[in-house]
């Protein structure tokens, strides 16, 4: 990603991620909670309102690759690794009570406990091939689909841009006046999520906290200083969101909570690289380019947390 941090690509992919840092902190998005959600309310609103992200995503890609605003991103082969890295992604949110988004959020209400989950994370992906000596994930040998249908691209992108204009106009009331309340309804925040995700990755290229991270723990990290500001806006714009709902509580953490986030965040770590990829990369790249690898790997994570609950519920949200 070659973005000076004084250019303006720079402030519009910061302001874009501080938007995107407060809509997860007010729909409260977590693939943990919409899990637990479908198990004890019988909804899947929740996991619905994940998927339909990775829509408005695809047809944002559609379009940027027509105009060539965006080169293709690599996706990787569906094998046993895949599998195995999507179950420890989900035992990792199961212990951490939250996914990469839920961390973001809940560090935006002040509970201080999930700044150990990055620390953790970065930890997992230091450690991974110490645990877990496997060779590197072979990549695709061909483009996703998304990209290569040249001919029907802008058949896909018109249509599902059109489901994206009846969204908006749908839920204008409800989704767009969801400024003032404390909470956003799942919908409401994945379309904003999925928006700005889209306006990041365009301006920024791949930037997402889980991907510097494991980038550094590899020794291939490159313009750590504009990524690690954009994960600043991230979490300033989570944190704006919980104050100006006055849900932004300072919450002292014990040694317990303290471990049990580092330790979800290491868990999570090693399942990222195996994937590889974290649930935010999941749902906002791989399965909007249709990638069987991404769709494979986020199904398995949300079985592996579905069964830790059942075998261990929890009511901490």
């Amino acid at each position: 990603m070659d973005l000076a941090v004084a250019s303006a690509g720079f402030v519009i992919a910061a302001l874009a991620a501080g938007v995107m840092g407060f809509s997860i902190q007010r729909g409260a998005t977590c693939t943990v909670a919409a899990v637990d959600e479908a198990l004890t309310q019988r909804t899947t609103r929740r996991l619905a309102a994940l998927v339909e992200a990775s829509l408005w995503v695809a047809a944002g890609l559609v379009v940027a690759a027509q105009f060539h605003w965006l080169p293709p991103p690599s996706g990787y082969a569906l094998n046993g690794w895949t599998i195995a890295g999507a179950i420890l992604l989900g035992l990792g949110a199961f212990v951490n009570r939250a996914c990469v988004f839920g961390a973001i959020a809940r560090l935006g209400s002040g509970e201080w406990a999930y700044a150990a989950t990055p620390v953790g994370f970065f930890a997992g992906c230091l450690s991974v091939n110490m645990i877990f000596p496997v060779p590197a994930a072979p990549p695709l040998g061909e483009m996703s689909p998304v990209f290569a249908a040249t001919g029907a691209a802008w058949l896909i992108g018109a249509v599902l841009l059109w489901r994206v204009a009846a969204s908006v106009r749908s839920s204008n009331k409800r989704a767009l006046a969801t400024l003032a309340p404390k909470s956003w309804s799942p919908r409401a925040a994945t379309i904003v999520i999925g928006i700005t995700f889209l306006i990041t990755l365009v301006t920024a290229n791949a930037w997402a906290y889980t991907d510097v991270l494991a980038e550094l723990a590899r020794g291939m990290a490159h313009s750590v200083a504009a990524r690690a500001l954009l994960a600043v806006a991230l979490l300033v714009g989570a944190c704006v969101g919980g104050w100006s709902a006055g849900l932004f509580r300072a919450r002292p953490a014990s040694a317990a909570q303290w471990a049990r986030c580092f330790g979800g965040g290491v868990l999570m770590g090693w399942g990222s690289l195996l994937i590889p990829g974290g649930n935010d990369g999941l749902i906002l790249v791989g399965m909007p380019l249709l990638w069987p690898y991404a769709w494979a790997a986020f199904a398995t994570m949300c079985v592996t947390i579905a069964a830790a609950q059942l075998l261990q519920p929890f009511k901490d949200y």
